[in-house]
């Protein structure tokens, strides 16, 4: 009996522990356009109360001319400015970094990650946004839930200085 117990506890430990993971894929497009500058974007979670729960990712321009030249744009990012760019003292380790060119960028969090470790279960909305110099601004929003049960997947399509957005979440 007590070797049945043994093994019964030892097969219990021997079961992999799946973590959640957050995935997001963020498209800049290609605009026809006589003065292309890269865009600034910030890539955040906010709870229900719209308040920051998450800074996830800010791109921006880190190498200048003049000292502070790339953050001194920082507040074209509107929303995510006035809800969490003001307070922050950038370069944040971990989550600022420079911006990023036309195409294709993903990123990927386990829900060990200190950005997302947080993050209480309830439901939250993962934002992107988007401003270019000699361009315009964009905003897209996707709402989701944490701790996921099961697999989710949303998607938002940007229609000037955003492309496809999309946010895969596994359990």
């Amino acid at each position: 009996m007590p070797v049945t117990v043994t093994l019964a506890i030892g097969a219990g430990l021997a079961l992999p522990v799946h973590a959640a993971e957050l995935k997001i894929d963020i498209e800049i497009p290609k605009l026809n356009v006589a003065e292309y500058h890269r865009p600034y974007v910030a890539v955040w979670i906010e709870g229900a109360d719209q308040a920051v729960a998450a800074n996830l990712s800010v791109w921006y321009q880190q190498r200048s001319n003049s000292e502070g030249h790339g953050t001194k744009w920082l507040p074209d990012l509107r929303q995510w400015w006035r809800r969490s760019g003001r307070t922050l003292k950038v370069p944040v380790d971990g989550v600022t970094g420079p911006t990023r060119p036309v195409g294709k960028h993903a990123l990927s969090f386990k829900d060990s990650d200190p950005r997302l470790a947080s993050l209480k279960p309830g439901q939250y909305t993962l934002v992107v946004e988007a401003a270019r110099e000699v361009g315009g601004r964009e905003l897209l929003k996707i709402p989701f839930t944490w701790k996921p049960k099961a697999a989710f997947t949303g998607n938002a399509q940007g229609t000037t200085e955003l492309g496809a957005i999309a946010l895969k979440i596994a359990p």
